[in-house]
């Protein structure tokens, strides 16, 4: 297995091939990226997903999305925003590129990109500060217009 040679902004950066994708979300989203074939168990037994339902409590998914944030065998992490809401205090203090922190929609909640911190801060990076608000919402239109011309 190859390491990680994280680098500063702007720098390229080395990624080992073999890296995991791992999920947490509700069951549907779940179950359809393991139908993928993306799931994984290690050979501590320890799987590369969570699923939430009523009964997780925040702890669980804030220990799971912890301890996925520091294994070396994972390079993207997605999560239901709605449930990444409920962790966000552990989202936004991860800043390391790998692994990727990406929020996605659920079956029964849409994405918002306003909620997004990794979306906000990329927006930041890109417009500035000063018209992140103007620039989402720019966005968000142009996606509500495309998505109707495709129906």
């Amino acid at each position: 297995v190859s390491s990680l040679n994280m680098s500063k902004k702007g720098k390229a950066f080395k990624v080992n091939p073999n890296l995991l994708v791992a999920a947490i979300g509700d069951e549907a989203t779940v179950a359809g990226l393991l139908l993928t074939g993306m799931g994984e168990r290690n050979r501590k037994g320890q799987a590369n997903f969570l699923i939430v339902d009523k009964d997780t409590t925040k702890k669980e998914i804030e220990e799971t999305l912890s301890f996925f944030l520091q294994r070396d065998d994972i390079g993207i992490i997605l999560i239901n925003q709605n449930v990444a809401n409920e962790v966000r205090d552990v989202i936004v203090e991860h800043t390391e590129v790998i692994p990727t922190i990406l929020e996605i929609p659920s079956k029964e909640v849409p994405y918002d990109p306003q909620k997004d911190s990794i979306m906000q801060k990329a927006a930041r990076q890109l417009y500035g500060a000063d018209h992140i608000e103007e620039k989402v919402q720019q966005e968000k239109g142009q996606n509500l217009f495309i998505s109707r011309k495709l129906k």
